[in-house]
């Protein structure tokens, strides 16, 4: 299947099959597709058909013990911290380690999203995902989740907010 072949049905893992079931549920229209393996966020924009900023990242924050969060960030963003506790109400957030993440959300590191995950732990959107399409990660490495902004943040109930930066040249 080629880098841009939309999913015709087939399931791999127990977690692409769990985001599967939830965006199938969600009621939202969205499509699902699978690339090789890449090794940066370009790499999967490029393999996607999208920019760096249509990619949406989904990362775990911990609040507290056992209180996370999703937090949806535009790939060519970064979590402002300043801004998010802020949005909280909290002094201090983390980010927890690849176990931790994986324990709590069913998902590894570069495979997470809501969509599926084994707790529905709430969401924080960053503004610009919405009024745009979106590839966010789909519960397997190398599936993608192709929506509307709009429909990820409505199915998610998530709270939109202003809670990133850019990237920093490097």
């Amino acid at each position: 299947m080629d880098a841009m072949a939309p999913d015709r049905g087939e399931t791999g893992s127990d977690g692409e099959r769990r985001a599967r079931a939830a965006l199938e549920a969600c009621g939202a229209a969205f499509t699902l597709t699978r690339h090789g393996p890449v090794a940066s966020l370009a790499e999967a924009a490029a393999a996607r058909g999208v920019t760096p900023a249509d990619v949406v990242k989904t990362l775990v924050v911990r609040r507290g013990d056992d209180d996370f969060l999703f937090v949806l960030v535009p790939g060519d963003r970064t979590i402002s911290w300043p801004k998010l506790r802020a949005l909280l109400g909290v002094s201090r957030l983390s980010m927890p380690d690849a176990e931790t993440a994986r324990d709590v959300t069913g998902y590894e590191r570069g495979t997470i999203t809501p969509f599926g995950s084994t707790t529905a732990w709430p969401v924080v959107a960053d503004h610009r995902v919405r009024g745009r399409t979106i590839s966010l990660g789909a519960g397997a490495h190398g599936v993608a989740a192709t929506m509307a902004g709009d429909d990820v943040v409505r199915v998610l109930a998530a709270t939109v907010a202003d809670v990133t930066d850019p990237v920093p040249d490097v």
